[in-house]
Formats: structure tokens, C-alpha cells, sequence
């Protein structure tokens, strides 16, 4: 699309380019991307799967699922652009595409701050378990986290809707995200950059800072523990947990450092670490949370020893 010469003119078409500087690895880039994609979907619907039907683990169940949101919002698009030369988005398609990445995101650190009262509940106080998280409780925690992120993410996307675009549509990403798109407007993004940053950081920030919190409180009691067993049973639940949190938080870090440090990193470099932040969650999370937990571990093998007759 040519530029247009009236700056009101917007454009409704924007051409997503991939990774600039590795063109002449197109063929080769995605094809771990692909398989992690094509392990990430069947492992996080197998774990809902289980987790449907034993109704245990009801977090690990809505982890996966959002798992499932992100990485699909963003894949299959950048394999598209890779493989078939498919870099057209509509303006749409580009908004809707950035709402679902930065909103699944969202939801997931909620996700990880409820999963870890969970552990703190378990560990601090086994015998009331069940009453404080009952299956009801635990829904409308989830409900609650649902809210919460729609409620900060939602505004992003007036905020976009609102800009226009007439200086160029040509993205250097293999997805849309908020700030990639609102630099390319013809206007004042003064608002977009302090709402970008501030209120889905400080959510994200609050979240991680209460995690923190609640594991610190979880290791105390349980070196408390007079069992040895018990000790090593509840270090090990927990240790899941933490590499999960970890395998979700880190990435995020390593893009954001990226992005302040600016021109001293090449883009590549940028964009490489978003794909892998959208791909590595959902992988790890269902083989951590799998392998780890014993009841998930022996229904899942039975699903299969079974041909999948528990879905």
C-alpha cells in the first residue's frame, strides 16, 4: 500500500516482516517454533483433559488453557509469515491479535499468584484445604483474574483504535503488540506509552512481588515440618511451581531489559526473545506441572494405556 499524502488518512492493512536481518534463515527459523507449538497444544489439552475429569488441580487446568491463548494468538501467524510470505494483518486482525497476546499474559500471572495461595493453603493449613478452596472458591478466584486482566488490558485497544497511522504499515515483528503498533502513528502516543508500561507492569510487578511473598511464607513452614518426608514431598511440589513461575517471568524479563538497552542489542535479538516468550510457557508449564504431579502423571498415562477414552 502506498503512504497516503493526507495525514488523517490511516492505513487499514499493516505487513508484519518477521525477523529483519535473518531473511535468508526464513526456511530454518520457524521449524523450532513449530514443534514447540505442535508439543505446547496437544500437552496443555491433555492436561485439561485430565484435569476436567478428575476435577483436581483446577488452576494447572486454567494455567493450560491460557497457555493454549497465548501461543496460538501469535504462532501460527509468524509461521505463516516464514513460510508462506503471509505478512498481511489487518488493522483488526493486528489490534485483535495484541489484545488476546497482552491479555492471556495477564490472566497467566494471575494464574501463577493463585497458584501459589494454593500451595501456601495446602502447606500452612492441610486440614482446611478443602474448606477454603473449595471447587466454587477456587472458580471464582479464576473468575476474579479473568476480570482483572480484561479490565487492564481492554483500554489498550481504544487506545490504538484511536491513533492514526499514515506514516508507514510496515511492522518489524512477526506479531502485533501495543507498542510495536503505536510507534508507527502519525500523533501522540504520550498516553499509550505511560498506560503501556505502568498499569499491566504494576499489575504484573504486584503479582510477582505477592509470589514471592507467598513462597518465602511456604519454605518457612515448611522446614517447619517435623517429617523429613513431608519436607521433601512439599519441596518438591513446590519446586514445579517455582520453575514455572520462573520459566514465565524470566523471558518477560529478558525482553524487557532488551528493549532498554535499545540499539545495543539487535533486533533480531529482540524479536527472537518475544517468539520465545509466547512459545516457552506453554511448552514447560504442562511438563513441569505433569511430570510433577503424580495424580495428573498416572491419569494421564491411563488416558493413553486407555486410547483416550477419558475425554
Amino acid at each position: 500500500m502506498a503512504a497516503p499524502n493526507d495525514s488523517t488518512v490511516t492505513y487499514d492493512t499493516f505487513i508484519l516482516i518477521g525477523i529483519p536481518g535473518l531473511k535468508e534463515l526464513d526456511t530454518w527459523i520457524p521449524i523450532p517454533f513449530c514443534l514447540m507449538y505442535l508439543v505446547a497444544v496437544p500437552a496443555n489439552a491433555v492436561l485439561i483433559c485430565v484435569v476436567a475429569v478428575e476435577r483436581v488441580y483446577l488452576f494447572l487446568s486454567m494455567l493450560a488453557f491460557w497457555d493454549l491463548i497465548l501461543s496460538t494468538a501469535t504462532v501460527p501467524k509468524a509461521l505463516s509469515i516464514f513460510w508462506f510470505d503471509d505478512t498481511d494483518i489487518s488493522f483488526g486482525g493486528c489490534v485483535t491479535q495484541l489484545f488476546f497476546m497482552h491479555f492471556a499474559f495477564v490472566v497467566e500471572s494471575g494464574i501463577l499468584l493463585a497458584m501459589a495461595f494454593d500451595r501456601y493453603v495446602a502447606i500452612c493449613y492441610p486440614l482446611r484445604y478443602t474448606t477454603i478452596l473449595s471447587q466454587d472458591t477456587i472458580g471464582k478466584i479464576g473468575g476474579v483474574v479473568v476480570l482483572r486482566s480484561f479490565a487492564t488490558v481492554f483500554p489498550i485497544v481504544f487506545l490504538v483504535k484511536w491513533l492514526p497511522f499514515c506514516r508507514t504499515n510496515i511492522i518489524a515483528h512477526t506479531f502485533c503488540e501495543h507498542m510495536g503498533l503505536a510507534k508507527l502513528a502519525c500523533a501522540d502516543i504520550t498516553i499509550n506509552i505511560w498506560y503501556g508500561i505502568s498499569v499491566p507492569l504494576l499489575s504484573v510487578t504486584l503479582d510477582l512481588v505477592m509470589i514471592v511473598i507467598a513462597y518465602g511464607l511456604i519454605i518457612r513452614a515448611v522446614f517447619r515440618l517435623p517429617s523429613r518426608d513431608a519436607r521433601t514431598k512439599a519441596l518438591s511440589t513446590c519446586g514445579s511451581r517455582v520453575c514455572v513461575v520462573l520459566m514465565f517471568y524470566l523471558p518477560g524479563i529478558f525482553t524487557v531489559t532488551a528493549q532498554r538497552l535499545g540499539r545495543k542489542i539487535p533486533k533480531h535479538v529482540h524479536i527472537l526473545l518475544a517468539d520465545l516468550y509466547v512459545l516457552v510457557p506453554p511448552v514447560v508449564n504442562p511438563v513441569i506441572c505433569g511430570v510433577k504431579t503424580k495424580q495428573i502423571r498416572e491419569q494421564v498415562t491411563l488416558a493413553f494405556s486407555s486410547k483416550g477414552k477419558c475425554c
